[in-house]
């Protein structure tokens, strides 16, 4: 299965997409430098990642605010390569089950996307590309977001 990858930062009412190598960071904490160098002024940085069928997370970076992330399946996230850079840690055996969400659940509130809808997107469980999706239409970004698959 493939992975795919997406920064996005907002530019007043635009989103543009830019390159972030995920896979040569460390940490969450590598991860927010990097997100922060393509930010602008005060405006959100998202990463979106999505493993083909299986599981998507995203990663919001607000100024100097502690990164948040939100992910559709805890197990799925923690054994992929790019557990570290989200933060995710591999789970007690007894604290998830295939297919448990976590995290921050308000981290698109601002831009469309409630905790109850994502939570009901993760319930429905819709493949990656079209969570995604889902996610980009009310946020503004869904036309650079088909622009680079």
């Amino acid at each position: 299965m493939s992975y795919f990858t997406a920064a996005l930062a907002r530019e007043g009412e635009k989103w543009f997409a830019h390159d972030v190598d995920v896979e040569d960071l460390d940490d969450l904490r590598d991860l927010t430098v990097a997100l922060r160098e393509v930010a602008r002024d005060e405006e959100p940085v998202l990463l979106l990642v999505e493993r083909e069928d299986a599981w998507w997370a995203v990663v919001r970076v607000d100024a100097d605010d502690d990164p948040r992330v939100f992910g559709s399946d805890l197990l799925g996230v923690a054994a992929s390569p790019y557990a570290a850079a989200l933060g995710v840690e591999e789970p007690d055996d007894d604290e998830a089950a295939p297919g448990t969400p976590f995290g921050d659940g308000d981290l698109l509130a601002d831009l469309g996307t409630t905790p109850e809808a994502l939570g009901q997107i993760c319930a429905d469980e819709l493949v990656p590309m079209d969570a995604l999706a889902t996610l980009a239409e009310p946020a503004g970004f869904a036309e650079v977001l088909d622009s680079l698959r």
